[in-house]
């Protein structure tokens, strides 16, 4: 009698515990689901996460999401906000559910982001030496002659491979259709690999049964492969040459992946003030055995921080000297100084005629469609719709300067109309798309957020493209805005193989 007194009640807790998790209750409404289809049925490639999770009690997931939180505080993986002059270090928000991509699929974006990020790099090779895309008039003189982020100082450089970009985020989204866009292209110095990297680890600690079940692929191989790309780019011919991360300092908000790749990769992670310039032009890194050989520098500064001696004259971040030795060959600079001419959100409008025009080939991978308002017409129809527009400005990042309309007020709307009045070249808008949902834990619910993705391009000798990316989610019911430094989050992005055995 003890006995059964003890044991009785287990299968009627399981029986209630069981019904907490009902996916009849889940609904992403209008929205495309990555895990959920419009009939309430699992996806083929999600169908062992969405078996595993209807087992689960809200309670149990929860304490999985709690012991991922710790896992998290415990690593230091942290990311810094700038708010109202404060630098505020904050714990990386990730959702333990992941998000699943079918191998078959990601095959297709894979290959459309290689042909994408070749034509970008033919595109700034050409901008910086015969500009014959714009004597072709396929991209207008002036679009590039107003950017901010074409340095005149880098016309007739020619980096390694004709490559500009090496490490290239595209982000990507998926309509209501299931249509896959590419959103934007992050050519300067794109962040968030290491968010990446440190969600697979964590997914493995909380989720270890579902690795087990599942063909997933790997991503612990980027740090080889950023290594074998910056090695391709070293100016000496040399076994083992010296590659370092050179990173703005403690204060910055990628700093943690600074610090990280540096470490994973074997590098010396230095700031503008370890390095040195020599009569030689040559790079040289201080050390307390005297002064130590450059060969490639993984910069994580912006363009206009790089050298004082050509740039900023009051930047105390860059090494004097810098520019002068890459332009001259002794030191590879990854990415390159001035790839953010093909970064501008104008140029965005124009990539799938740049793909075309270098590749003679279509976008595998199409854009969403914009507006340019310093065009009259096109102007005229975003000011007249911003409640269903998105705009941004050319060259802001972070999630920062931009208007999503349908989450708009009138004030807020009316002040956008007249920057863009004032400053029409600065801005591109975009049809406010519906973006994809997946299921995220809220609390003691679990319910639909919508989502984009950062996948990870390498480009030297050779192309390496992520095995998924950074999955970046809309925390806030409704938001569309993902970018962590706007109450964004995130989620392990799996590759799963549904053929394999």
């Amino acid at each position: 009698m003890v006995q059964s007194g003890i044991k009785s009640p287990q299968p009627y807790a399981r029986k209630k515990a069981r019904s907490t998790i009902d996916w009849n209750q889940y609904d992403s409404g209008e929205f495309y689901d990555e895990i959920i289809s419009h009939s309430g049925r699992a996806r083929p490639a999600t169908r062992s996460l969405v078996a595993f999770i209807r087992k689960q009690t809200i309670k149990h997931l929860v304490s999985r999401q709690h012991a991922a939180d710790l896992a998290i505080q415990e690593m230091g993986i942290t990311f810094t906000v700038y708010s109202e002059g404060q630098n505020i270090d904050r714990s990386w928000p990730m959702d333990i559910i992941p998000r699943i991509i079918p191998l078959q699929e990601w095959r297709i974006l894979e290959e459309g982001l290689i042909q994408r990020l070749t034509a970008l790099n033919m595109f700034i090779d050409d901008i910086y030496n015969k500009q014959q895309i714009l004597k072709d008039k396929i991209v207008p003189q002036d679009i590039i002659n107003s950017s901010p982020e074409f340095l005149k100082e880098c016309v007739g450089a020619k980096p390694r491979y004709g490559v500009w970009s090496h490490i290239c985020g595209s982000d990507l989204v998926r309509d209501n259709d299931g249509t896959v866009y590419v959103l934007e292209d992050n050519l300067r110095v794109p962040s968030g690999v290491s968010y990446m990297l440190e969600n697979r680890a964590i997914s493995k600690r909380v989720l270890p049964q579902l690795f087990d079940r599942n063909s997933i692929l790997p991503v612990a191989d980027y740090p080889s492969q950023l290594f074998d790309m910056l090695v391709s780019l070293s100016p000496r011919a040399i076994k083992h040459p010296e590659i370092v991360v050179m990173t703005p300092g403690v204060f910055n908000s990628a700093y943690f992946e600074h610090a990280y790749l540096a470490q994973r990769m074997g590098a010396e992670l230095v700031e503008g003030a370890d390095l040195v310039v020599g009569s030689d032009d040559k790079v040289y890194m201080k050390t307390i055995r005297g002064l130590s050989p450059v060969d490639v520098i993984y910069r994580r500064i912006n363009d206009d921080f790089l050298d004082p001696d050509v740039f900023r004259p009051e930047s105390a971040l860059g090494t004097p000297g810098l520019f002068r030795a890459w332009r001259k060959g002794n030191v590879g600079l990854a990415n390159a100084p001035g790839a953010g001419v093909a970064d501008d959100k104008v140029i965005y409008t124009f990539v799938p005629a740049i793909i075309k025009y270098y590749l003679d080939q279509d976008p595998i991978i199409p854009n969403v469609p914009s507006f340019l308002c310093v065009n009259s017409t096109h102007r005229k129809h975003v000011l007249e719709n911003l409640a269903n527009m998105v705009v941004k400005p050319a060259n802001e990042s972070g999630g920062y300067g931009m208007l999503v309309g349908p989450a708009s007020t009138k004030k807020e709307r009316a002040l956008f109309a007249d920057l863009i009045k004032k400053n029409p070249r600065n801005y591109r808008a975009q049809p406010a798309l519906k973006l994809s949902t997946a299921p995220t834990l809220c609390g003691k619910n679990i319910e639909p957020r919508h989502l984009d993705l950062r996948p990870f391009v390498l480009q030297g000798k050779n192309h390496y493209v992520t095995a998924g990316g950074l999955t970046r989610v809309a925390l806030r019911k409704g938001s569309l805005v993902v970018n962590s430094s706007q109450g964004g989050g995130s989620k392990d992005t799996w590759i799963v193989d549904t053929e394999a055995g």
